[in-house]
């Protein structure tokens, strides 16, 4: 009998050793330069402290809804938020790290887990960005901390720029600051390459000499020494005239490099992307109405996100809502408050207190009415003037 041929069985490749052949310039286009994080950029951090301490500055305020007008509630739950919203934090700690986590690590995302005792809120517990992940579920979505499923209505959820895919969930800046944070994190290594090299002498002196005498430094020391170095400062140089040539070298500046043009470009958008003044990233000067602009259009819609969902996940009562108190925040200064507040009192819209309470300082006894026009008198007693009885103020009855 023949032998038997055995089956040939191609040989797998080993799928955990893959390689790659590609030129360094392909490398260089596949695999990037290194990777620059946000935080990492001076930049993106100054825009993103300077939103971060607005927001946390803010007191939060516990509101309900009234036939006369909303008014402020002060009860142990405005306490807790405003006050101790973490046990190991204050608010301003508390705000700051989960602004800046939506900003940043959480890519538009934040997720607090409330803890209660008997139906008391406890704590608010800020889950780190690398803990949680979100799963689609039909129209809706679960929330994963590690590993553990939760729905929308156990977790507090704060969302900024809402997927188009996915309108829970919220979109960071990570890709459209990816770039710039590379361009800034190139111009100052250049820029430090740059101020570190020695390679950049402002005079250069020929001289007819010995080879012997300029191979070392001590002989070029010597050379220097004998006609440049005992020579005051300012005084002018003597030196042979055949044996020595002065050339004065003007070295390539970073404005020659046309690197601050590019840099402030960097700045600006950074500055527009984030929606800040480009004062904050170092690229302009402060101005109160851009200022009062910034408050308006970025630090209030951010402050909305944060007070819609306390108010829908934390609130029960329909007449209670939190608002942050952006007003504080305005760039006005003591000379604009003390008249607006002046021509209120004179008017009867703030009592006295409140005026001074504007303004930063103490109430006073006897400032809690109001008062009218020029005769400052309570605004019960108005209608017992004498002149609108027919008579005259002098006259006695």
């Amino acid at each position: 009998m023949g032998k038997k041929k055995k089956k040939q069985v191609r040989a797998e490749p080993d799928k955990k050793n893959i390689s790659w052949l590609c030129s360094s310039d392909a490398f260089d286009i596949l695999c990037g330069g290194s990777y620059t994080r946000l935080i990492d950029n001076p930049e993106i951090v100054a825009a993103v402290n300077k939103i971060c301490n607005l927001i946390s500055s803010m007191t939060i305020h516990l509101m309900e809804n009234t036939d006369a007008g909303d008014k402020r509630l002060k009860n142990e739950l405005s306490r807790k938020i405003d006050i101790t919203p973490n046990r190991f934090m204050t608010r301003k700690t508390f705000i700051s790290a989960l602004v800046r986590e939506i900003l940043l690590e959480g890519d538009g995302n934040a997720v607090v887990y409330a803890e209660t005792t008997q139906g008391y809120l406890k704590d608010l517990q800020l889950i780190p960005a690398g803990h949680f992940s979100f799963v689609p579920d039909g129209y809706g979505y679960l929330i994963r901390i590690d590993g553990e499923p939760y729905t929308p209505d156990e977790l507090l959820h704060f969302v900024i720029n809402p997927s188009p895919d996915y309108p829970w969930k919220g979109c960071g800046y990570r890709t459209a600051l990816k770039d710039i944070a590379n361009n800034l994190k190139q111009a100052t290594a250049t820029k430090k390459g740059f101020m570190e090299s020695k390679w950049k002498p402002s005079v250069i002196v020929k001289v007819d000499s010995m080879s012997d005498e300029l191979s070392s430094p001590e002989g070029r020391k010597k050379i220097l020494n004998d006609y440049v170095a005992n020579t005051d400062a300012g005084e002018p140089w003597v030196i042979p005239a055949d044996a020595f040539d002065v050339e004065v070298v003007k070295p390539l500046s970073l404005t020659d490099l046309a690197l601050s043009d590019a840099v402030m470009l960097d700045k600006k958008t950074i500055a527009a992307i984030l929606d800040v003044p480009a004062f904050v990233v170092g690229a302009g000067e402060f101005d109160s109405e851009e200022w009062n602009n910034f408050i308006n259009t970025r630090i209030r819609p951010l402050c909305n996100a944060l007070e819609q969902e306390l108010t829908k996940k934390l609130l029960i009562n329909p007449d209670w809502y939190f608002r942050f108190n952006v007003r504080s925040l305005y760039a006005y200064d003591i000379t604009t408050l003390s008249n607006v507040g002046a021509n209120l009192y004179t008017r009867g819209i703030m009592t006295g207190n409140e005026v001074r309470d504007a303004i930063g300082y103490s109430p006073m006894e006897g400032l809690d009415e109001l008062v009218i026009l020029e005769n400052y008198i309570p605004q019960g007693m108005i209608g017992d003037q004498k002149k609108l009885k027919g008579g005259k103020e002098g006259e006695e009855e």
